[in-house]
């Protein structure tokens, strides 16, 4: 009996170790208007780890692509601010995507 228990609590606490990890790499973006006709976008990830190489899109209403690129070396990501309505599209990967709608961006 005695066994059973240690097997079923180190299960358990594997299982909570994994979930905890699931929740390690949240992506977080964040767009600000510069005030200069350009937005900066900085990225990251919940864990501390860098942003850096992220694919970054500007899409227009049309669901068009007018802008793509990468994050820097900084973490962010600079391009001038399209005319009509845009969203930002932090990428990172499967689930670890961020939209940033474009009337939520301001100085």
């Amino acid at each position: 009996m005695r066994k059973a228990l240690l097997i079923f609590s180190g299960c358990l606490v594997l299982a909570l170790f994994l979930i905890s990890l699931s929740y390690a790499h949240t992506p977080l973006c964040s767009c600000s208007d510069e005030g200069d006709g350009t937005i900066l976008c900085e990225g990251g990830f919940s864990d501390g780890s860098s942003a850096a190489g992220v694919t970054m899109k500007v899409v227009g209403a049309d669901g068009k692509v007018l802008i793509e690129g990468k994050m820097n070396e900084d973490s962010e990501f600079t391009f001038k601010k399209p005319e009509g309505p845009y969203k930002v599209i932090f990428d990172a990967g499967p689930g670890h995507a961020v939209e940033v709608p474009g009337e939520e961006i301001t100085e």
